[in-house]
């Protein structure tokens, strides 16, 4: 079992940035894949990013270019850095981990985050 922790949510105008922060604890961080989802209202649960415990990374096309995800393992955290939001980027924003997972597949991931809120206004 693990715990997940996230923050670094809220509002921004097109074209800004914001860093979410997602802190694991329960268990060994280094050896778990991360990754992170979004779900805008009236939508299914997207794929965003995805990271490896070597630091090997996978995007979805749509953030591709705009956003980054890295991990610091003697941290147990993992981030994702957002540039150049859009208001399409708007939804509740998921850290999910797990071992022996498929990057875009949200049943494999067996833990996961309360979600934060991220707003892009135009």
């Amino acid at each position: 079992q693990v715990q997940l922790v996230e923050s670094g949510g809220g509002l921004v105008q097109a074209g800004g940035s914001l860093r979410l922060s997602c802190a694991a604890s329960g268990r060994t961080f280094s050896n778990l894949t991360m990754a992170w989802f979004r779900q805008a209202p009236g939508k299914e649960r997207e794929f965003v990013a995805h990271i490896r415990w070597s630091g090997y990374t996978y995007y979805a096309e749509s953030v591709k270019g705009r956003f980054t995800i890295t991990r610091d393992n003697a941290k147990n955290t993992v981030y994702l850095q957002m540039n150049s939001l859009k208001p399409e980027d708007t939804a509740v924003y998921y850290c999910a981990a797990g071992v022996g997972v498929r990057p875009r597949a949200t049943d494999d991931y067996d833990n996961w985050g309360q979600g934060t809120q991220v707003t892009v206004s135009s």
